[in-house]
């Protein structure tokens, strides 16, 4: 047989090469390009989970999101709620998300001065009423402000009213956002509002007593009692970080409420405990800075 010339050694080799650089293309999955013409289109970027700029929030939580002492001495003040209020000075989460005719038509504020973790289910039933885009969460301070410390609520028995609250939401409204801020830092409060003989004597009409009785008591077993509280703070906010990170459209505020250090601008005149406008103001920020974050606090 006549061996095959140059000429017909490089035909075929030519063919080989388009042969292995179609099979190439397929191989890797067709990363060339696309062929003028084509009807192929890029897939789109699927929505984020978390919306940055929800349209409708409702307020549930005890009395800080009342802004309780912050106008008048052991009274409410809703329109300084770092959450709902429609103050100025404070420029609350509703005013920097919806604006002021926004805030004012679309954000309402359930919660409640007093209240303890087991009131909040009945608190989210009230909120799935409005089917909020956000609800945002203050409670826990009230569990540890008891009586004594035994009186405290237990961290298996916060937990177990903490999810219940958040099945309560969930049942009704899966897609709905919630913001679920720290227990702030009770013995922090304790050591700031104690320069103040005002403050210490409305202490004494039964304001956080496990915390702040015998203001002044230094001994050690009032700093005993003043540790198994904090510690009780700290456990809570445990709780709050596990229970919203099982849950996709939860977000924690990383302990922000807890670690931020009030000092007396901070605090109320009449109690020198609660958030005074300036410290309601200061909360508003922690929250709008958590809530329009890219990605969640840690």
């Amino acid at each position: 047989m006549r061996k095959p010339g140059r000429r017909s050694r490089a035909v075929v080799a030519m063919a080989a090469a388009a042969v292995l650089g179609l099979a190439g293309c397929d191989a890797s999955g067709g990363g060339g390009a696309v062929p003028r013409g084509s009807t192929a289109q890029a897939h789109p970027r699927p929505t984020p989970v978390w919306d940055r700029s929800p349209d409708s929030i409702v307020a549930v939580g005890d009395s800080i999101t009342r802004g309780f002492d912050a106008c008048t001495v052991l009274s409410d003040c809703p329109q300084v709620s770092w959450a709902t209020g429609s103050d100025t000075a404070v420029d609350s989460l509703a005013v920097r998300l919806l604006g002021v005719t926004g805030a004012a038509e679309r954000s309402w504020n359930y919660a409640v001065t007093g209240a303890r973790m087991a009131d909040l289910p009945g608190q989210m039933a009230q909120a799935v009423l409005r089917k909020p885009e956000l609800v945002t969460v203050m409670v826990g301070a009230n569990d540890a402000c008891r009586s004594t410390v035994s009186a405290m609520t237990s961290v298996a028995g916060f937990r177990e009213q903490f999810q219940e609250a958040m099945d309560t939401l969930r049942a009704s409204l899966p897609k709905t956002q919630v913001y679920v801020s720290s227990v702030p830092n009770l013995k922090r409060l304790w050591s700031q509002g104690r320069s103040s003989q005002l403050g210490k004597q409305v202490w004494k009409l039964g304001i956080c007593p496990s915390m702040l009785g015998d203001a002044d008591a230094l001994d050690a077993r009032a700093t005993r009692r003043r540790d198994a509280v904090q510690a009780r703070v700290e456990a809570y906010n445990r709780v709050l970080r596990e229970v919203c990170a099982k849950d996709r459209r939860c977000r924690f505020d990383g302990n922000a409420v807890f670690d931020y250090r009030f000092g007396t601008e901070q605090l109320s005149q009449w109690d020198w405990f609660h958030p005074s406008r300036d410290g309601q103001a200061r909360l508003a920020e922690i929250a709008y800075r958590a809530v329009t974050a890219k990605e969640p606090l840690a």
